[in-house]
């Protein structure tokens, strides 16, 4: 017990404000199309991503970042040098009624009541735990979520936010549904990781695959990546909250 208690104070306070918590060079983020490059408009980088995420606009690449997956082949394939893998993991969007920027009734409840406070329901319904795992980590003692309010429940019905990852799937989609319907109003919903985002587009056109998560519940916030990084989670979440 003694070595314990040696081990903790000589450690310190290992929290930190996730926004400065660097992620290191070899990351890999958001891929972002370079200024002033020339793109030929050879469609290599077209071809060779594996979820369909880059289409060509005007002769230059377009990318879809709800469906990258952080692989980096159309770096490594782009001849011309017009792509570049970032480590920016900033990729959360909103939609629904808080990416209504009208000052609706329902945006300004969700705000003022979850606003100092969200008790999240994470549903799995087809994730290869790659994201589950990254969420886990938003309640270690380096993010501790719970400093800014946040925390999970083990019930639908005393949750504020469902976090949602992987692709609907067909045996999943009545406990998405179920679950969306047992949580109380004023919700959110939160489209965890690329597979949540784009659905099918990950895993192409499968029998067990239905779709993304905003073809059967309304999605609030889009939070990118595969796997994203627990930063990114936690960014979508202030996102959501107007704390940015």
């Amino acid at each position: 017990m003694l070595k314990v208690w040696k081990k903790v104070i000589a450690t310190g306070n290992v929290t930190k404000p996730w926004e400065k918590s660097v992620p290191p060079e070899r990351s890999r983020g958001e891929v972002v199309v370079e200024q002033n490059a020339a793109c030929k408009g050879c469609n290599i980088c077209v071809n060779v991503c594996p979820t369909k995420a880059i289409k060509l606009y005007d002769g230059s690449p377009m990318i879809n970042q709800k469906a990258c997956v952080f692989c980096g082949l159309c770096v490594e394939s782009c001849q011309d040098g017009c792509l570049k893998q970032t480590s920016n993991y900033k990729l959360a969007t909103l939609g629904g009624s808080l990416a209504d920027n009208t000052g609706s009734e329902l945006n300004n409840k969700i705000r003022r009541v979850l606003g100092r406070s969200l008790h999240i329901r994470h549903v799995d319904i087809g994730s290869c735990n790659g994201c589950d795992f990254e969420m886990n980590h938003v309640c270690n003692p380096v993010y501790d979520i719970q400093q800014y309010g946040i925390d999970f429940v083990a019930s639908p019905r005393h949750a504020d936010l469902l976090m949602v990852t992987g692709p609907v799937t067909r045996n999943s989609t009545q406990a998405l549904l179920m679950t969306y319907e047992a949580t109380p109003t004023p919700k959110l919903v939160m489209a965890l990781g690329a597979c949540a985002c784009s659905g099918d587009q990950i895993f192409g056109e499968s029998y067990a695959i239905r779709g993304a998560v905003d073809a059967f519940v309304p999605v609030d916030i889009y939070v990118p990546g595969c796997p994203l990084r627990p930063q990114a989670i936690i960014h979508g979440l202030m996102l959501a909250l107007d704390r940015m």
